[in-house]
């Protein structure tokens, strides 16, 4: 009892059930289920395509009769190649006396007939007044008339002379040294140009062969076995056509269900029949059979090598080490809610105790790291705002008094409004992001003052392209001190000018470009300036232009921020980039405005 107390202990002993109790049963289950689904919807697969298949065959076979049809409607309509409506003329008098049908002669129209399909193997005209044959026939073949069976034509005719007539698939016996398989269509012209009579008047009767190679084309793609079964019948259910001999058929064809082989039918409307076909369930699913079969096969070799190598992993303890180092792995990739569950007092329990202890310790000390490292950037950008708003309000504030002083006040209480709009925009420390509609309502309240103080010397311009929707976000207070110092560095030494702000999207960034035509830098000036933007530990003599730039930078990160070009009596231009947040929302109470 010892001894087994002991052994049940072992991680080799544990893992050894265990692996044949969830490994192995679980793995037979599931293949036979996955085995048999894999049956069935190959099963369905099969039929559905096979019905598909057949559908298709008798849509193509039902067209065919009707082609064949029309082109037995030819003695009646004359519109092939040309020719005109016979309506009108005297059928008996063009057969009898002229020896034409639809003023055209009879070897002619056969001979036509024939070549209007390249199935019609040749084609006959029985005179009705003296039973005289006119036949035409394909690669000069010779006819024997003796054996040309036309009163078993007729005879089939009989009952319905105004139908069309197919006569079952057979041998042209009566073609010279010829054993082709054909199917017979005929059809009685009758004189319609007098009075119409209970019994039509049949002045002649047009035959012709096509070639039973009609329906290969539509039979290859079903690939038939030799026990397979295919009829055209009609609604008697006697065969037209077989893949079978027509001889050995007994009818009429049963459609009833058959034990071991799939029946499929499909109307052909045209004959009032069906096309049916029997497949031998044997040999469409043969390959099914063969691949259940190694499916099976394969599964018992797996469960003996998975049996054989398990083993083999669980007595060097290579499987319960590796699932560990798998574990470690995801804690390397930064997934720390990794927790190994200790269900033994066993060498790998205490390993997972203390791996469990190691990855608390480590989220402790991340989540400390962490918050402290936001607290820094967060306690950067107040700092960074802190010197850009005492800034602009002094401006603003001097630019109203100015106005005060040499104006009589008509203008400031536009000015004061604008003034309150600025400072409960700049004033709200709630949102680092604002929509870029509010960014610009901002800046044009600013601009007014700009525009009353200097005698609207300077024009604001914005040029929006149509890509950009204004309800994107961008850096709040951004735009202003760019144009700020755009009028006091570049348009105020000039005299006026135009400040304009450009904003259109680079592929994934937003380029917002703010331009002026003032007196611009030379090379000297402009390098220096750009140092200035990149050198962090340089004094920001320019508070607004740098300002801006290290909070694009600290908020969006590095490929982002500030970059000025100039041009001496030309002007500057300021970039800056944003990266596109397309389908953020962003709630009016909290833009600032």
């Amino acid at each position: 009892m010892k001894i087994w107390r002991l052994r049940w202990n072992s991680v080799f002993v544990k893992f050894s059930v265990a692996f044949i109790l969830v490994g192995l049963i679980p793995l037979f289950a599931l293949s036979y289920f996955s085995v048999q689904t894999f049956t069935g919807h190959v099963e369905r697969y099969t039929n559905d395509n096979l019905r598909q298949m057949v559908l298709y065959i008798s849509y193509n076979l039902n067209s065919a009769f009707n082609n064949y049809n029309e082109i037995s409607m030819l003695m009646y309509t004359g519109r092939y190649d040309g020719m005109q409506d016979s309506f009108a003329d005297n059928q008996t008098r063009n057969v009898n006396e002229l020896e034409q049908i639809n003023t055209v002669p009879i070897d002619a129209f056969l001979k036509m007939i024939m070549y209007s399909d390249r199935y019609i193997a040749s084609a006959y005209f029985v005179r009705a007044k003296d039973g005289k044959l006119f036949y035409q026939t394909k690669e000069n073949k010779v006819i024997i008339s003796e054996k040309l069976p036309v009163e078993d034509w007729m005879s089939t005719m009989k009952d319905a002379p105004t139908d069309l007539m197919i006569y079952p698939t057979h041998e042209d016996f009566y073609i010279f040294n010829s054993q082709d398989k054909v199917i017979t269509i005929g059809r009685n012209l009758i004189d319609t140009s007098g009075t119409l009579l209970k019994e039509p008047k049949i002045v002649g009767t047009l035959f012709f062969d096509v070639d039973a190679k009609v329906a290969d084309q539509f039979l290859r793609e079903l690939n038939l076995g030799e026990q397979d079964e295919l009829y055209v019948l009609d609604g008697n259910e006697r065969a037209y056509f077989s893949n079978k001999e027509l001889a050995s058929i007994q009818t009429p064809i049963s459609s009833e269900a058959d034990k071991g082989k799939l029946i499929l039918s499909e109307d052909i409307p045209f004959l009032k029949g069906q096309l049916l076909v029997k497949f031998e369930n044997e040999e469409i699913y043969k390959q099914l059979g063969t691949t259940s079969t190694a499916v099976y096969i394969a599964i018992g070799i797996c469960s003996l090598v998975l049996i054989i190598m398990g083993t083999w992993f669980s007595r060097r303890l290579a499987a319960p080490i590796r699932g560990l180092i798998k574990q470690m792995t995801k804690v390397e990739s930064g997934n720390l809610e990794i927790q190994i569950e200790v269900k033994s007092n066993d060498e790998m329990g205490r390993l997972a105790h203390g791996f469990n202890r190691m990855v608390d310790r480590l989220q402790a000390f991340i989540n400390e790291a962490y918050v402290a490292e936001i607290k820094q950037k967060q306690t950067e950008l107040n700092a960074l705002k802190s010197q850009i708003r005492p800034h602009y309000l002094y401006n603003t504030l001097e630019v109203i008094r100015m106005n005060a002083v040499h104006s009589d006040a008509d203008e400031v209480a536009d000015m004061i409004l604008s003034l309150s709009n600025q400072l409960k925009y700049v004033i709200d420390y709630g949102e680092d992001w604002v929509t870029i509609q509010h960014e610009l309502d901002h800046l044009k309240d600013y601009f007014y003052i700009i525009q009353v103080r200097f005698e609207n010397r300077f024009e604001l311009r914005c040029d929006i392209s149509d890509h950009i929707n204004r309800d994107w976000p961008i850096l709040k207070l951004s735009l202003q001190p760019i144009v700020e110092n755009a009028i006091q560095h570049g348009l105020r030494p000039k005299g006026k000018g135009t400040v304009q702000i450009s904003i259109e999207r680079i592929e994934d960034k937003l380029a917002v470009t703010v331009y002026d035509d003032g007196i611009g830098m030379d090379k000297e000036e402009l390098d220096r300036l750009n140092a200035l933007l990149e050198d962090e530990a340089a004094p920001s003599k320019n508070v607004g232009i740098k300002n801006v730039h290290e909070r694009i930078k600290s908020v969006c990160g590095e490929g982002y921020g500030i970059s000025i070009s100039s041009r001496r009596h030309v002007g500057t231009s300021v970039l800056m980039l944003f990266p596109v947040k397309e389908g953020v929302p962003y709630d009016t109470a909290h833009s600032g405005r």
